[in-house]
């Protein structure tokens, strides 16, 4: 995978666009407008760096193949960009995030592919606590899980509450 891009600016030099949004939690409204940004923030960059992709399948087991798990510094809410996950990532190690950084990479990995569809789930223990999220992308009639912290194509974990918010 070639992860390193250049965007021309206005000026037509060229630049990185590295972004990480790193902001103690305070709620879930201002997870998902940081989850926006980096969405919009990474959409060239899935062009530019990702391959076409035939299903959801394959784009899962692709990105699930480039991705690690890495829990959020204590105490900060941290939401990379797909350039910045892959260039420049927090903690030094290409790939590694939690579940929102999955969720911006596979939403804007969507994008790409022209998959109109998608929406994202937000899943916890109670209606005002999330501690999961994931994307699922609407293909041939069906939906299908895109979460990146599950071994496995279109599986989850159990939780008590589930909020589908669609893109």
């Amino acid at each position: 995978m070639n992860l390193l891009t250049k965007r021309p600016d206005n000026t037509g030099l060229f630049y990185f666009c590295l972004m990480i949004i790193t902001t103690q939690y305070t709620d879930i409204n201002a997870t998902m407008r940081g989850i926006r940004t980096q969405v919009i923030d990474s959409y060239q960059f899935c062009i530019d760096n990702l391959p076409k992709f035939n299903n959801p399948g394959e784009m899962f087991k692709y990105l699930k193949g480039a991705v690690t798990y890495k829990n959020d510094p204590p105490g900060i809410e941290l939401i990379q960009s797909a350039q910045t996950l892959f260039l420049n990532n927090y903690w030094g190690i290409p790939g590694a995030g939690d579940c929102d950084c999955f969720s911006v990479l596979v939403l804007a990995a969507c994008m790409t592919n022209k998959w109109p569809k998608q929406r994202i789930v937000l899943a916890g223990r109670s209606k005002l606590a999330p501690v999961h999220i994931w994307t699922e992308v609407y293909y041939n009639g069906s939906w299908f899980s895109m979460d990146l912290t599950q071994p496995y194509f279109n599986t989850t974990r159990e939780y008590k509450y589930l909020q589908y918010l669609n893109v």
